[in-house]
């Protein structure tokens, strides 16, 4: 039987890294066990351990998250690992109740995570949410569909400046966009504008780009150089990190900007989502390969709380049958608009299932393809797709 608790010193913190980080080839000491720290609090890390063993554990990374209308408090699950030689013993579900049933406690309505295996998380209520892809765009198909006049200036900043720069225009992002992690200034600090020689993958350094229309930010871009050439001509991988911008328009010249950029063969960005700017701006959106997998994954720890905050499309209701077989306190009859009822249920599914739709980037009507929706009254669905529909997909640009 293995003991799971809290990591109590640094020493444990950095051993319980090394349960997902020996998968991911790290060598101890971890190199980034105090800027991780910074965003993963001790007491939110746990071990278990066997005897004095440690053999696997999971963290949590507490943040805002954008929804429909606002934001709500999310348990950033990160890090899950079990050491390979206590599979199969029951290690990860012990982690993962004790690791729920702290973040419902904490009043975390939500919990979200990446799936490095996506068969895993389902059995504990997470549902894929979000879709999102790597892009590679040949430098000769970089052509808009219409001509673009740039708005505005650019120029490059060092990461001083970025770091004043750049949060208010990811807020606006994530106003209108579901799923963006609402950045505190130590997320900013240690993982979106640091950059240290091991996460670089082989590139080189970010690169800061500032767009400013008549003196006032508007959008911003990071992104690095990968250098090569083939008999003489550049054969440079572009890498875009993050392309932002306050509105459309801002969008598109901060894209313009980053296809323009010299010496670069091939354009690349990851965890794009399937209705990002560019399937519309290009003129020949099929050069752009797109491979597609699952996002953010979504699960609803406190399905009443969850539901009222966030805002919806239309008028009207939907009673949801809720099953949960790990966090029973989330078992009954939800009303979208008042919360637990013994009104009958119109719709009947599971807790994974409703926090795949929960942003909108999902649609009930494809999920009940897939025999995830049970519908009682005719008609329901199409009403709860209604009822839940975001204009745009979710988009999560970052891993956790």
């Amino acid at each position: 039987m293995v003991e799971v608790r809290p990591c109590r010193d640094s020493a444990e913190f950095e051993q319980a890294l090394m349960q997902i980080g020996q998968y991911f080839g790290s060598e101890t000491p971890i190199s980034w066990t105090g800027r991780f720290e910074r965003v993963a609090p001790l007491d939110r890390m746990l071990g278990a351990w066997d005897g004095d063993t440690m053999v696997g554990c999971t963290g949590a990374m507490p943040f805002r998250i954008s929804v429909p209308g606002g934001s709500v408090a999310c348990c950033g699950t990160t890090v899950v690992g079990v050491t390979p030689t206590h599979r199969r013993r029951g290690v990860l579900r012990a982690l993962m109740r004790r690791h729920l049933d702290d973040a419902h406690e904490r009043g975390e309505p939500i919990a979200a995570l990446w799936a490095s295996e996506e068969g895993i998380y389902g059995r504990f209520g997470y549902g894929p949410a979000a879709y999102a892809g790597d892009i590679a765009l040949a430098r000769e198909h970089t052509q808009f569909d219409s001509p673009l006049e740039l708005e505005g200036t650019f120029r490059l900043v060092e990461p001083d400046e970025g770091l004043e720069a750049f949060p208010p225009l990811w807020d606006e992002m994530a106003r209108r966009t579901p799923g963006m992690i609402l950045r505190t200034r130590e997320w900013w600090e240690d993982r979106s504008v640091s950059d240290p020689p091991d996460r670089r993958w082989g590139g080189g350094p970010k690169r800061l780009a500032l767009l400013e229309r008549d003196g006032v930010a508007a959008g911003y871009a990071i992104y690095r150089h990968h250098v090569a050439f083939d008999q003489g001509s550049s054969a440079s991988k572009l890498e875009v990190v993050e392309a932002v911008g306050v509105d459309p328009s801002a969008v598109a010249s901060v894209w313009r900007f980053l296809l323009d950029i010299d010496w670069s063969a091939t354009i690349t960005a990851s965890l794009v989502q399937p209705d990002h700017p560019l399937f519309a701006l290009l003129g020949q959106p099929r050069r752009m390969k797109y491979r597609m997998a699952d996002g953010l994954w979504v699960r609803l720890l406190d399905v009443g709380a969850a539901l009222a905050a966030r805002t919806y499309a239309e008028d009207g209701d939907v009673v949801f049958e809720v099953r949960d077989a790990t966090c029973p306190w989330n078992e009954g009859r939800w009303s979208v608009r008042s919360g637990r009822t013994d009104a009958p249920a119109d719709l009947a599914l599971d807790v994974s299932t409703l926090g795949a739709a929960y942003l909108g980037g999902r649609r009930f009507a494809s999920l009940a393809q897939g025999g995830h929706v049970e519908e009682f009254v005719p008609g329901a669905i199409d009403r709860a797709d209604g009822i839940f529909r975001h204009g745009l997909h979710p988009w999560c640009p970052e891993i956790f």
